[in-house]
């Protein structure tokens, strides 16, 4: 009996909490690989696919498109660990400008409260996202918003 956790494509689906229809289609673009194959040829997943499925549904959320998870996932498998590091701080540099340009999105639109609607909107903002804004305020050399 094999040590190795393997999941058929209803299992995984389940567990990544993502349709079989959708892993059938990033198997077809070559963004996730079968283990192997059951005497019955079902396609069977490792763990380590699941943690990438998780991977590409967080970076899908994140607004990258598929052809750009598929670059980054070939280029985490090529890579040694210092440049897999290098890579991932460059990623949240990335993610960092992202954020950056949707503040300043938002800066037009929140100078415009009232101060009455500007209390009602900060105290609907989680601890962490408010201290998120503020210090993205304050890399941009901003003063305070809140």
């Amino acid at each position: 009996m094999d040590a190795i956790q393997l999941y058929r494509i209803g299992e995984l689906s389940r567990l990544a909490k993502v349709s079989a229809r959708t892993i059938d289609y990033y198997t077809s673009m070559g963004l996730l690989e079968p283990a192997k194959r059951s005497d019955k040829n079902y396609r069977l997943y490792s763990h380590e696919t699941l943690q990438r499925l998780e991977r590409i549904e967080d970076m899908k959320k994140d607004k990258y498109t598929l052809d750009e998870i598929k670059a980054s996932l070939d280029s985490w498998s090529k890579v040694s660990p210092e440049e897999q590091l290098s890579l991932k701080l460059t990623e949240i540099q990335q993610h960092l400008t992202k954020l950056e340009r949707e503040v300043k999105e938002l800066e037009p639109v929140i100078k415009q409260l009232k101060p009455r609607q500007a209390h009602r909107f900060y105290s609907t903002l989680t601890p962490q996202t408010a201290a998120c804004i503020e210090a993205l305020m304050l890399l941009m050399n901003k003063s305070s918003l809140m």
